[in-house]
């Protein structure tokens, strides 16, 4: 199972260019910059029929960050790229030779993504018919995944996306707090402004992180700002006006510590 590396996470924006059937969509973060009443994710089926929940379920990996799994690098699957044409060129697809290429037959390099070998019953692999694939021998006569989440699915969601997170600490202005975090982990901290006034919030050292800045409205966090200084000679940072009487919660991931391993983050 593929998810996008996170050292390359700018090849994430190339998933929101897929024209797959009448998809269209955002992809992580870019989901929070849309406005509350316009669309994040389109479909043009049924969502009620199995194919119909069995493809929600497929773009909302798109969205969470999963390529497609015949797509990656450790498939291994050499195509009869003729016939692929011929078959997503007719219907119901009727898909151009550049729409077939991006969605079947270009593969990402191995620096793009992250993740297990290749994985046929995830629920990002498409259903193949017999004739299309060269190799593995074993898949010559088609692909036909189950169609729901599989465990490895669940176990790279889970190590990207952790539910349970330590109990948030809170960050005072003017004071570094040291971040003893190992790649992928993730610090929270509550923020109650002294003053209503603009702010600086910063990452230190030589870490690759991102860092996304909520609002707590009525108990729920309402996105705010956020920063990802991956593969950029910087720190993350965010410059905005915090007001006090209001609770803020600050998250920081780190995604390579960098040469010394220390990193810290301020507010001031």
């Amino acid at each position: 199972m593929a998810i996008w590396s996170p050292v390359h996470r700018d090849v994430q924006r190339i998933a929101a260019a897929l024209n797959e059937a009448y998809e269209a969509g955002y992809i992580g973060r870019d989901i929070l910059k849309q406005p509350t009443k316009e669309r994040t994710i389109n479909y043009g089926w049924d969502l009620t029929t199995p194919y119909g929940g069995t493809t929600a379920l497929h773009e909302i990996g798109h969205t969470l960050g999963m390529p497609h799994e015949h797509q990656s690098p450790f498939s291994g699957i050499v195509w009869k790229e003729e016939d692929v044409y011929a078959y997503f060129g007719g219907p119901p697809n009727e898909w151009s030779r550049e729409v077939t290429f991006r969605n079947v037959i270009s593969k990402l390099s191995p620096a793009q993504v992250e993740g297990s070998s290749w994985d046929p019953d995830s629920i990002m692999e498409y259903i193949f018919p017999a004739g299309l694939i060269s190799q593995p021998a074993a898949y010559q006569q088609g692909i036909d995944p189950p169609g729901t989440i599989s465990p490895l699915d669940v176990q790279w969601m889970r190590t990207w996306y952790p539910g349970d997170q330590p109990a948030a600490t809170s960050l005072e202005s003017f004071h570094s707090a040291p971040l003893a975090l190992s790649p992928k982990q993730q610090a929270d901290f509550t923020i109650s402004p002294p003053s209503s006034r603009a702010y600086e919030i910063a990452t230190f050292g030589t870490a690759d992180t991102v860092m996304v800045l909520f609002e707590r409205v009525e108990g729920k966090l309402r996105y705010l700002a956020g920063d990802d200084d991956g593969g950029e000679d910087r720190n993350a940072q965010l410059n905005l006006k915090l007001f006090k009487g209001r609770e803020y919660v600050l998250r920081v991931r780190l995604y390579w510590v960098g040469m010394s391993g220390e990193t810290a983050v301020m507010y001031w």
